[in-house]
């Protein structure tokens, strides 16, 4: 029993003597901070251990290990003649690694040399991948820079249609005691591939329908650029839930390679319901049913129904997609409409037909609205109907179309009737509306907007609320209720004049939005603008401040906007709108 016992014993003195000798070590730092300061740390196998419990030969051994580590980590960030000082003192039962760096000056490209043998010249893409590459001369050379530039050229090469590209030469030359390197790349682009055929798989409609989609004409050259467009307008057509278009290199023959459409359908009725809360409509519920579509030539069919304390709406839309280049569609709609505002009631039947197309990079519409109707505005009680030609031309540009903070839209509309054909009175109309989104430093945005518009009538009363000119409300001047801004006239038994309408328009804002987290913000704004008939035109201000929300379905905006100096207005009025910025 002894000799185990003794054999214990000592285990135990080892334990304890092990235990006492543990220690922990850290590391100190200087001469270096931000990213070079990151990359050292996470390169320095000392660091690692800061957590451990670790024995007096390991100390060393790591300390040892520390200036190559650090020469190896600075190397990628163009730092090759970086100095290494320190010691490795002990404090308490710990031990600390104090390193003083001196990284020096770093490398810079003197000779930067890239050739691309093949058939590339005047390629924007190539060309731009060529003059954007980083490191340039004279600029320091940076190890992951030169990495995605170099991926950047071929990215290019292959997005172009040469299939077969091959780096053939890649080498960087550094010269330490110059503290300069040389680039040289070399690619053999080789043969530059055009589009063979197109295969679609999955679909539910005849591959005749489909290929109006395809944007590239028979044997032009091959383009990535190209099959994102494709599988851009799939996507934009919503008949599909899967929209996947790849090139088939491994059938590319003859300088042709093909490519595969691999499709699968969208659910094809979609129901949509939910309340909602407009302070310009008033509490509702909305619903609707869209038939994605109706046949084998992609028609579409749409319900729609509003629900609201003010505003009652029916509609239904046929659409004729034509596909191709320019996203031409017919569209043939019915809408029954009942409005109540704060200054007119109407209740509406429109019938409309349209063309819609891209045009010159703008969305044009053209079609013909026929409207029919009585209404009430102030004390002026009418029923009209007129039936007049329409034109509109949209466009907008977004960084990012949630939450842009560059971007602007403009929507310039045209319509006319003449009396006796179909309509009550002659009239012609334009509009313009624009808005422009810029950031300002990381958490701000100033948001500029603007509307104009012109009415020439034979018969003022004739023109529904609709086709008059009004101010005020969520998306006009804040701080006034909607439509409560225009020309007035007396009526009996009223104290005040009340608000008819005008033949013109002009109304701007300015706003700044400052989030003080990623979701939440506040906001600032100054409204002004008149709705009016003739030269009489009267300046209407609203200010106010506001609250944004970027939540899960749409940014959200409440705003209180008060009037300023205005007699007819007073008070603080609440606004909220929910949706997309342009």
């Amino acid at each position: 029993m002894r000799t185990p016992l003794r054999l214990l014993l000592a285990v135990s003195a080892l334990l304890v003597a092990a235990t006492a000798e543990a220690a922990r070590i850290r590391v100190e730092l200087e001469g270096i901070d931000g990213e070079l300061r990151t990359a050292v740390l996470a390169a320095l196998e000392v660091q690692q251990y800061a957590e451990r419990e670790i024995s007096p030969a390991q100390a060393r051994r790591l300390y040892r290990r520390a200036e190559r580590q650090i020469q190896a980590a600075l190397e990628p960030y163009g730092y090759y003649n970086a100095k290494v000082e320190g010691e490795l003192r002990q404090d308490g039962n710990d031990f600390v690694a104090a390193l003083k760096l001196a990284i020096g000056p770093p490398v810079t490209i003197g000779e930067l040399d890239i050739r691309i043998v093949g058939a590339v010249e005047g390629i924007r893409a190539i060309d731009m991948a060529r003059s954007t590459f980083v490191p340039y001369t004279g600029e320091r050379l940076d190890h992951a820079a030169y990495e995605r530039s170099k991926a950047a050229i071929h990215a290019a090469l292959f997005g172009a249609g040469f299939l077969d590209a091959r780096l053939t030469g890649h080498r960087v030359e550094v010269t330490r005691a110059e503290n300069s390197a040389t680039i040289r790349l070399e690619w053999q682009a080789g043969e530059r591939y055009r589009f063979g055929d197109t295969h679609f798989e999955g679909a539910q409609f005849p591959d005749r329908f489909l290929e109006r989609y395809i944007p590239w004409d028979a044997s032009d050259y091959y383009s990535q650029d190209a099959l994102l467009a494709l599988q851009q307008r799939l996507v934009d057509a919503n008949y599909f839930s899967i929209a996947q278009v790849s090139p088939d290199t491994e059938k590319a023959a003859d300088g042709h390679v093909p490519i595969t459409v691999m499709l699968a359908p969208a659910k094809r009725t979609v129901y949509t319901g939910g309340l909602f809360v407009g302070t310009d409509t008033g509490p509702g519920v909305r619903g609707g049913v869209e038939r994605r579509w109706v046949n084998k030539r992609g028609h579409k069919l749409k319900f729609e129904t509003i629900l609201a304390q003010r505003l009652q709406t029916l509609s239904t839309l046929y659409q004729i997609p034509l596909p191709g280049r320019d996203n031409h569609s017919l569209n043939f709609g019915i809408a029954y409409r009942d409005e109540n505002t704060d200054t007119s009631q109407s209740k509406t039947l429109r019938l409309a037909a349209t063309d819609s197309r891209i045009w010159h990079g703008w969305t044009r519409t053209l079609g013909l609205q026929f409207l029919t109707g009585d209404f009430k505005v102030a004390d002026q009680k009418g029923n009209t109907t007129l039936l007049y030609p329409e034109m509109s031309l949209t466009k907008k540009r977004a960084d990012d179309p949630n939450f842009p903070r560059r971007g602007w839209s403009l929507t310039l509309a045209a319509r006319a009737g003449q009396d006796g054909l179909l309509s009550d009175t002659s009239f012609a109309q334009v509009t313009a509306d624009a808005k422009w989104i810029r950031g300002l430093g990381d958490h701000g945005r100033f948001i500029t907007r603007g509307a104009l518009g012109y009415t020439k009538v034979d018969t003022f009363a004739k023109l529904p609320p609709e086709l008059r000119f009004f101010a005020g409300g969520d998306r006009s001047i804040r701080g006034y209720s909607f439509q409560t801004i225009g020309p007035r006239e007396p009526v009996p038994g009223r104290d005040d004049p009340q608000v008819i309408g005008g033949e013109q328009l002009a109304v701007a804002s300015a706003e700044y939005e400052h989030y003080f987290s990623p979701n939440w913000g506040a906001a600032a704004f100054v409204d002004a603008g008149d709705a009016f008939t003739g030269s009489h035109f009267d300046l209407k201000l609203g200010a106010g401040l506001g609250l944004r929300w970027r939540s899960p379905v749409g940014l959200v905006r409440v705003d209180l906007g008060t009037p300023i100096g205005d007699k007819y207005a007073s008070g603080v009025e609440l606004h909220v709108i929910i949706g997309p910025d342009l």
